[in-house]
C-alpha cells in the first residue's frame, strides 16, 4: 500500500482514513472490532477519532469511540502498526471545553488512558477557541511532544485567517506547528475548503484529511428521495444535499461508476484523494460489505473526463 506523508509530521498513512465516529454509536464493540480488523488487514494504518465520540448518543457523555479502539489495540496487541490520530477542545459533558494550557492537559490523560496507550500520533485541536491565545495551546502541546505523549498536533474546523495566524506564531515563537487540518471536505461541500484555505495547506506543506468524505453517505447515492431519508440515523441531514445540485452529482457519479466499473461512492473518495492539498480522506462503515466498498474503492484512478464532469456537476 503506498503511503503518503501527513505533512511534515514525519508520518505516513495509507490513502484512506477509518473515521471513529461510528464506533459505540452505529457500530456496537462487536461490529467495530470486526470492521477495525478488516481495515488494517487490508493494507491501511490510520484510525480518526475524538474524546467526544459518541456524546450525543442517549447515555453516552463522550470516550465512547476511544474506549472500543483502546479495547482493540489491547486485544490486538498491534499499537505499533496503527497510527491514532483523536481531537481534544468540544465540549465534554459536565467537564468543559476549549484549548486552555490546562484543560489539554487533563484531557490527553484520559485519552490515552481510554485508548490503552502512552501516546498519541497526531492529536487534535477540534475545533478554533479564539479564547484562548495560539501561545497557551501550543505550548500545551509542546508539553505533551517533550513528554512523548503526543508526536505530532493537527487542527479541525479552523478558518483560513486563523490557521495562518497559528502557524505564524509557530514559527515565531518556536512552538510546534499544525501539521494537519481536518475540515469538512467532499465533492457536495466544496466552497468552505477550496480556495484561501486549501491554497494555505498547499502553501504551507498542511496534509488535509478531510471528514464527511461521503457526505454523512449521501455520495454513496443511498438517499435519492426524501423516503430513503429513514434508511439511518444520518439520513436527517440528507434534505440539505438532495436539491438540484445535489441530484446532477448523483448522475454523475452514476455515470462514472458504470463506465468505471464502480459504485458512486468509490468515485466520489477518488475524486477527493487526488484534490490538492489532501492527504487521506475519512470515511467509516458500519458493515464489513461497506468497509470492503471503501477500501477497494480508494485505488480507482479517475481519468481526466471523469474529474471534469464531477467538477462541473458540483460547481457551487
Amino acid at each position: 500500500m503506498h503511503k503518503r506523508k501527513l505533512g511534515n509530521s514525519g508520518i505516513e498513512i495509507a490513502p484512506l482514513i477509518f473515521g471513529g465516529n461510528v464506533f459505540g454509536w452505529t457500530a456496537d464493540a462487536a461490529t467495530s472490532f470486526q470492521l477495525l480488523d478488516g481495515f488494517v488487514g487490508a493494507g491501511f494504518n490510520c484510525i480518526d477519532t475524538a474524546d467526544v465520540y459518541s456524546k450525543w448518543v442517549p447515555g453516552h457523555r463522550g470516550g465512547e469511540s476511544e474506549t472500543i479502539i483502546g479495547n482493540w489495540l489491547k486485544a490486538r496487541g498491534n499499537r505499533d502498526k496503527v497510527v491514532l490520530a483523536t481531537k481534544v477542545g468540544l465540549e465534554m459533558p459536565g467537564i468543559g471545553q476549549g484549548l486552555r494550557h490546562g484543560y489539554i492537559l487533563a484531557r490527553v490523560e484520559e485519552s490515552l488512558q481510554r485508548l490503552k496507550t502512552d501516546y498519541i500520533d497526531l492529536y487534535q485541536s477540534h475545533s478554533d477557541d479564539k479564547e484562548a491565545p495560539f501561545e497557551e495551546t501550543l505550548g500545551a502541546y509542546q508539553r505533551l511532544i517533550e513528554q512523548g505523549k503526543v508526536r505530532a498536533i493537527g487542527a479541525s474546523n479552523y478558518e483560513a485567517p486563523r490557521l495562518a495566524a497559528a502557524l505564524q506564531v509557530s514559527a515565531a515563537s518556536k512552538l510546534p506547528r499544525y501539521a494537519t487540518l481536518q475540515p469538512l471536505y467532499n465533492l457536495s461541500d466544496r466552497a468552505a475548503f477550496e480556495g484561501a484555505m486549501q491554497a494555505l495547506c498547499v502553501k504551507e506543506n498542511v496534509g488535509v484529511i478531510p471528514y464527511y468524505a461521503l457526505a454523512a453517505g449521501f455520495l454513496t447515492g443511498k438517499y435519492r428521495s426524501p423516503a430513503d431519508f429513514g434508511k439511518s440515523p444520518r439520513g436527517a441531514r440528507m434534505s440539505s444535499y438532495l436539491n438540484e445540485r445535489g441530484r446532477a452529482i448523483l448522475e454523475a457519479l452514476d455515470e462514472i461508476a458504470a463506465r468505471h466499473q464502480a459504485k458512486p461512492g468509490q468515485v466520489a473518495l477518488a475524486w477527493l484523494r487526488d484534490r490538492p492539498a489532501v492527504t487521506a480522506p475519512i470515511a467509516s462503515a458500519t458493515s464489513l460489505a461497506q468497509l470492503e466498498e471503501l477500501t477497494t474503492g480508494i485505488g480507482l484512478e479517475l481519468d481526466k473526463e471523469a474529474i471534469q464532469q464531477l467538477d462541473t456537476a458540483s460547481a457551487y
